[in-house]
């Protein structure tokens, strides 16, 4: 677990819990993630309450964390809220918390805690301004339930990663009295075209992510039908949300806003990039590039018939995932050529295998610089989940972050390698590495000096 750690709670805290919760009242173990679910209600009652804690105790269950489950406000307490690593508001209404329990509440977040709000968590605490900024918006109205399609935004966030690029499922679908994209990343929307009664102009999140004021925050705005915790994909969506709010899994929570995509997913847009020497790239049906055989690197080459100028000033975002022990790389800054050894000698590699030395493995500049490896390995996730890259070069600076944690600085000083403008490339290193990639989108940014 990566999570941060937690004050143990004392005895008179813990005898305050032993009346208020349902589930265990033991102290939590220094290697124990244990989530607090909070369903007080001050306006309308949700009838799917009790199968939303089912739910979220058997992905516990499952997923190796410890469930409690509470409607007594007297559990938010400094002492009492140290035992959790996420507390999950779970269709809350109106106000729940009195002064000094979000007294309580604010300082658990500042310290690190996490936060999931679920449905009409966003229909709580309208007085509270501390709380109307951890859920990311408050509920305005809602049409009738109804199928409706959403738009997966991020896939590389664990609550969305599973999830098909559109989403169909049936639920009361809110609308929120703001727009949260300018200060969380929007992890799906909905698609206003596809059912009645969206207010939102076009831009409508329904699942949404943040660091706020020292925490985690995941909100979802599905869940208000019985149905939605017994559909497996809802569920994980869930579950992905509460591994990130625990700190289990890291993502890149910063807002997204302005970039355009060169890869995202299909065939068409896949036509603009070209194979540099051997191997390959196999487009799957969810829309995943996954390398083949090698030494060789896909390159993006633009539309034309004669590849298109490079990129100067840009950041690079793009989500990634190893099968195992695999070594892949980004590269950047090389001039227009087949040939890939052409952006070995004259651009640079941002790493991918996570097990080689130093200067040569995940985040680093390879051959050049070492990523923050504390920072580096704090931030990873393991083979198998996908994680995001942001690689940002202005003149000849060139930064990487690694869901959202910045682990790399470095400023090149060979002209042969000036970064001022470059191609873009994904490297397929040999038989035996399988890398995935999906979702390569690009932001240009005012040229600066160095």
């Amino acid at each position: 677990m990566r999570a941060p750690a937690r004050v143990m709670t004392s005895a008179a805290a813990a005898a305050v819990l032993i009346g208020c919760v349902s589930g265990p009242a033991a102290s939590k173990g220094a290697d124990e993630t244990r989530v607090l679910v909070f369903s007080k209600t001050a306006g309308f009652r949700h009838d799917s309450i009790p199968e939303g804690i089912a739910a979220v105790r058997e992905l516990g269950a499952a997923g190796g964390f410890i469930v409690d489950a509470t409607e007594d406000a007297g559990a938010f307490t400094t002492g009492n809220l140290s035992r959790y690593d996420a507390v999950v508001f779970l269709s809350t209404t109106g106000d729940v918390l009195d002064a000094a329990q979000q007294g309580a509440f604010e300082r658990y977040i500042k310290r690190g805690g996490g936060y999931v709000g679920i449905h009409a968590a966003a229909d709580t605490e309208y007085d509270w301004a501390f709380y109307g900024g951890l859920a990311g918006a408050y509920f305005q109205s809602h049409p009738a339930i109804q199928p409706a399609t959403v738009d997966v935004e991020d896939r590389a966030h664990p609550a969305t990663s599973g999830l098909p690029s559109t989403w169909n499922r049936t639920d009361e679908w809110y609308n929120y009295r703001s727009n949260p994209r300018e200060h969380a990343r929007v992890l799906a929307s909905l698609d206003e075209s596809s059912y009645t009664g969206g207010t939102m102009s076009g831009d409508h999140p329904i699942a949404w992510c943040q660091e706020y004021r020292g925490g985690r925050a995941f909100y979802t705005g599905g869940g208000h039908t019985k149905e939605s915790y017994a559909d497996p994909a809802f569920r994980q969506h869930l579950l992905g949300g509460i591994q990130y709010a625990v700190g289990d899994a890291q993502a890149d929570c910063r807002p997204e806003n302005g970039y355009r995509p060169l890869f995202d997913g299909t065939a068409e847009s896949l036509s603009a990039w070209r194979q540099a020497g051997p191997g390959s790239f196999a487009l799957s049906e969810d829309g995943t590039l996954t390398s083949s055989g090698g030494l060789g690197m896909l390159w993006y080459a633009g539309s034309g018939s004669e590849p298109g100028p490079g990129f100067g000033s840009y950041s690079l975002k793009l989500d990634w995932k190893v099968a195992g022990d695999d070594n892949s790389g980004v590269f950047v800054g090389f001039p227009a050529s087949d040939d890939p050894w052409s952006a070995v000698n004259n651009g640079y590699e941002i790493q991918i295998d996570a097990t080689d030395a130093p200067d040569r493995t995940t985040g680093a500049v390879y051959s050049f610089q070492s990523a923050d490896i504390k920072k580096r390995d704090r931030a990873l996730n393991p083979p198998g989940e996908w994680n995001t890259y942001e690689i940002r070069v202005e003149g000849e600076r060139l930064r990487v972050w690694l869901n959202g944690v910045k682990i790399n600085d470095f400023t090149n000083t060979d002209p042969v390698r000036s970064l001022r403008d470059g191609h873009i490339g994904l490297q397929n290193h040999g038989a035996d590495d399988q890398v995935s990639f999906r979702d390569v989108r690009i932001k240009e940014l005012p040229v600066k000096g160095d």
